[in-house]
């Protein structure tokens, strides 16, 4: 066989494949941070800053265990709430929800 029939029986070949019918392709999420898993436990109730410092610390709690905040991460939150509930014990409801939105802000969680 001479080289352009060779290369005539390749091109063909390639051709051909593009002709075939394709197969459908799965569907795949779009790469992103993971979904939020519906808590089946109800958040703490509460108003002003024991409220908040208690909804917070339940989020934050699911988020280590569901895998979506690392360990490092979780312990510089839990310093961080501990900060505002000490200060929401000693009456400083201001401060306590400023330390509580500071540190929903730094983390990335919304109503910071």
């Amino acid at each position: 066989m001479r080289l352009s029939g060779l290369f005539a029986l390749v091109a063909a070949a390639l051709l051909s494949a593009c002709n075939a019918p394709r197969q459908a392709q799965p569907v795949v999420d779009p790469p992103g941070p993971p979904r939020a898993a519906p808590s089946s436990a109800p958040l703490p109730e509460g108003a002003g800053c024991s409220g908040a410092v208690n909804r917070y610390k339940a989020v934050v709690e699911n988020d280590l265990s569901m895998g979506h905040v690392n360990q490092s991460v979780y312990s510089q939150i839990q310093a961080e709430i501990s900060d505002a509930a000490s200060a929401c014990a000693a009456g400083q409801d201001a401060r306590a929800i400023s330390l509580v939105r500071a540190s929903k802000a730094r983390h990335g969680y919304p109503g910071g």
